[in-house]
C-alpha cells in the first residue's frame, strides 16, 4: 500500500480488495492509460477485467450479487484505480450512482429487475441532469416528459452525460407537470433503457456522438436527444413522479465523494511523478530535490494529498452511517479537487520542460486535473453548499 493515504479501521477483507485493486491498477492500468489516452480509445479489455474483479458490483447488496461493500471501500477503490488513469474511475462513477439511485429510491420490482445485470456490468448505468443551458441551476431543466397513452413521452436535450455512449440504462432527470410552486418538485427520474452506442439508440432516443474534450478521455461524454420518447409510468425511479430532484441530490452526495477520490488518486500519481522525477534529475552538482526550493515543495504536495484523502474518508463513513453529507461531502469535493490541481502543477514544475513532452506522464495528469474542477457541480457551488450548512449549524440563537 501506498505510504501516504493509509487509511485506519480497515476490515481484513476491504484490504484484501484494495490488494487486489492496485495490483490490478499496477499491471493492467499504468502500462497501458497514456496510450489509450492519447489515442481517446475506449478501454474495453480493462473493463471487462474489471467485471471479473467485481468492481461493478462493489456496492450492490450480495442478495443481488454483488459484493455488498460500503461507500468508503468503494471511494478507497476509486482513489487507487485513478491513480492509474482517471477516466476509467468515470466509467463506473455513474454506474455506481445509478444502482446507489435504485438501493435508496427503487421499487422492489426495480430493484429485482436491474441490480443483479448490474453487478456484473451486463447493465452499464449512466445518469443525466445537466442541459445546454442550465450549468448548476438543476430546477432549470426543461426536458419534459407529457403523459401520453397511460405513459409518459419524454422530449429534450441533455448534456455532459458521462458513459452517455457506453451505458444501456440511463437515469434521467426531466420536468413532469405536477403544478406545485417550487419548480425543484416538478422534477421526475425516468429509468430509461437503450443500446450501448451511437446515433438511434432507442425509440425516440439520440446519443450524437462523443464530445472531444481537453483531457478525461477514453470515457464518452455526449449528449442525449430525446424526441417523443415514448416510456412507460412503471420507468419513474421509485414510483412516484415530483421526487427527482431529491433523489438526484442525494446520488450527487456520493458522487462528490467520487469525484474527490478521483481527485486524491489523481494528486496521489502526480506526487509519485514528481518526487520520483527529483530524486533522478540533477542541477548544480545535486538531485533536485536536495535543493530547498524542491524539497518544500515536495513537502506541500504530500501534506496536500494526505489532508484530501482524510477528507474523502470522512465524507464516506458519514454517508456510510446513514447520516446526510452534504456538508462533509462538500467541503471533500471542494478542497481534493483544489488541491489536485495544486499538486499536479507542482510537480508539472519540478518535471520543468519534459512536462510539456507527451511523452512524460504528468502531461496527461495536467490535461485531467481541470475536470475535477467542475464535475458534480463546481468549486463555487461546493461554497455555497459549505457556507449554507454551516451557517446552519452556528446560527446565532433567536
Amino acid at each position: 500500500m501506498p505510504k501516504l493515504c493509509a487509511t485506519e479501521g480497515l476490515t481484513d477483507v476491504q484490504q484484501d480488495i484494495l490488494k487486489a485493486v492496485r495490483t490490478f491498477v499496477g499491471e493492467q492500468i499504468l502500462p497501458v492509460a497514456t496510450e489509450l489516452e492519447h489515442a481517446d480509445e475506449y478501454p474495453t479489455e480493462i473493463v471487462e477485467q474489471m467485471k471479473k474483479l467485481g468492481i461493478f458490483g462493489l456496492t450492490i447488496p450480495e442478495e443481488f450479487g454483488g459484493l455488498g461493500e460500503s461507500l468508503l471501500t468503494y471511494a478507497l477503490v476509486v482513489e487507487e484505480i485513478s491513480r492509474g488513469w482517471m477516466s476509467v474511475s468515470g466509467i463506473i462513477n455513474t454506474h455506481f450512482i445509478v444502482a446507489y439511485l435504485l438501493l435508496q429510491h427503487g421499487t422492489e420490482e426495480q430493484k429485482r429487475h436491474y441490480l443483479p445485470r448490474m453487478a456484473t456490468g451486463e447493465v452499464r448505468g449512466a445518469f443525466s441532469m445537466s442541459e445546454p443551458e442550465l450549468g448548476s441551476d438543476v430546477s432549470a431543466i426543461k426536458t419534459t416528459a407529457t403523459p401520453r397513452d397511460g405513459g409518459y413521452s419524454i422530449s429534450g436535450q441533455k448534456m455532459w452525460v458521462t458513459n452517455g455512449g457506453s451505458a444501456n440504462l440511463v437515469a434521467v432527470l426531466v420536468r413532469t407537470p405536477e403544478g406545485h410552486d417550487k419548480p425543484h418538485r416538478n422534477l421526475t427520474t425516468f429509468l430509461v433503457e437503450k443500446e450501448s452506442g451511437f446515433g438511434e439508440t432507442a425509440q425516440g432516443v439520440t446519443v450524437p456522438g462523443k464530445i472531444e474534450k481537453m483531457g478525461y478521455k477514453g470515457v464518452d461524454t455526449t449528449e442525449l436527444l430525446f424526441d417523443d420518447h415514448r416510456i412507460g409510468a412503471e420507468q419513474i425511479l421509485g414510483g412516484v413522479p415530483g421526487q427527482g430532484f431529491y433523489q438526484m441530490m442525494d446520488g450527487v452526495e456520493v458522487g462528490r465523494v467520487n469525484v474527490a477520490a478521483r481527485a486524491v488518486g489523481v494528486a496521489t500519481r502526480a506526487f509519485e511523478l514528481g518526487i520520483s522525477y527529483a530524486q533522478q534529475r540533477r542541477t548544480f552538482g545535486k538531485k533536485i530535490a536536495e535543493h530547498q526550493a524542491i524539497l518544500f515543495r515536495l513537502a506541500e504536495m504530500g501534506t496536500k494529498v494526505e489532508a484530501a484523502h482524510q477528507m474523502v474518508v470522512r465524507a464516506a463513513r458519514i454517508k456510510d452511517s446513514g447520516n446526510r453529507n452534504d456538508l462533509e461531502a462538500g467541503m471533500a469535493k471542494y478542497l481534493a479537487s483544489e488541491y489536485c490541481r495544486d499538486v499536479v502543477e507542482d510537480s508539472f514544475r519540478i518535471h520543468g520542460g519534459y512536462g510539456f513532452a507527451k511523452e512524460f506522464e504528468i502531461e496527461r495528469l495536467y490535461r485531467e486535473a481541470p475536470m475535477l474542477l467542475i464535475g458534480e457541480g463546481t468549486a463555487d457551488i461546493q461554497r455555497m453548499i459549505v457556507g449554507r450548512r454551516l451557517l446552519e449549524d452556528y446560527a446565532l440563537p433567536g
